[in-house]
């Protein structure tokens, strides 16, 4: 049996400058360290060749507290926005995942190493919930029942929740943060996002694009945040009685964690 090496994947040198070109496309200004830099650090890293392409800073327990206040204090003037209002954010959000479709699948590419197709379909998927969700929009109505007191009717009104906290896995890193985010913020709910500290590159483009649409239709910036760490972050998010709802992607141990009372 004999080997041969790949002399045709990018080096990581050219990796790096891949992401540094997505990154600045869709707005993301994150401070990149070189992968070598000393101190504690999230490490992006890539499956096609497994180098470290950047140090990124990790966030602190305090951070996450601090998002998770600023997310429930745009929840209080969120709640009150007319849904077709809230719809026309993830509208915007749809149309600049449109113009940056390459940008983002690229990075989906260096980080999670799927090929260029399932990443622009995975991107695709970002797009088409954003699609049903401003439809969603105008479509959140609840019954009328008819009353046994002789004038009256009753009608059925459904009340957003609170803050929701999102926990993603590395192998789909934007589409299931999409899933949850658009429904979430048309159903008038705010967003806090923990990634997979294997794909914070992706969360930190995603991050931009979201804050990019809310800025360009006047919605508040704390509807939707992003917290960057390990397994603590997402243990403070899971134990934080502000956090009104979660949905967490992980192993079976995570989950029998997460689900505790």
């Amino acid at each position: 049996m004999t080997t041969t090496e790949r002399t045709d994947l990018p080096t990581a040198e050219e990796l790096r400058r891949r992401v540094r070109q997505a990154l600045t496309a869709v707005g993301a200004t994150p401070a990149l360290a070189e992968p070598s830099a000393p101190g504690p650090g999230l490490h992006a890293s890539t499956p096609i060749s497994g180098d470290v392409l950047f140090t990124l800073p990790e966030d602190s327990l305090e951070h996450v507290d601090a998002v998770i206040t600023d997310a429930a204090q745009a929840f209080s003037s969120w709640r009150t926005t007319p849904a077709p209002v809230r719809g026309a954010l993830v509208a915007r959000l749809g149309e600049l995942l449109v113009e940056h479709k390459a940008d983002l699948a690229t990075l989906v590419t260096v980080e999670a190493g799927k090929i260029t197709s399932e990443a622009l379909g995975e991107v695709q998927e970002m797009i088409d919930i954003c699609q049903f969700a401003v439809g969603l929009s105008r479509q959140l109505y609840g019954r009328t029942i008819a009353s046994e007191r002789p004038g009256h009717r009753l009608m059925e009104t459904w009340h957003p929740l609170g803050v929701v906290g999102v926990i993603t896995a590395f192998n789909f890193p934007v589409a299931v943060w999409a899933w949850n985010t658009a429904v979430a913020l048309v159903c008038g709910d705010t967003v806090v996002w923990k990634p997979s500290e294997l794909t914070p590159l992706t969360a930190i483009a995603c991050q931009a694009l979201i804050e990019r649409a809310a800025a360009d239709v006047g919605a508040p910036k704390s509807v939707a945040r992003l917290i960057l760490g390990g397994r603590e972050l997402g243990e403070r998010l899971v134990d934080d009685s502000r956090v009104a709802l979660l949905s967490a992607t992980g192993r079976c141990g995570w989950a029998n964690r997460s689900g505790r009372g």
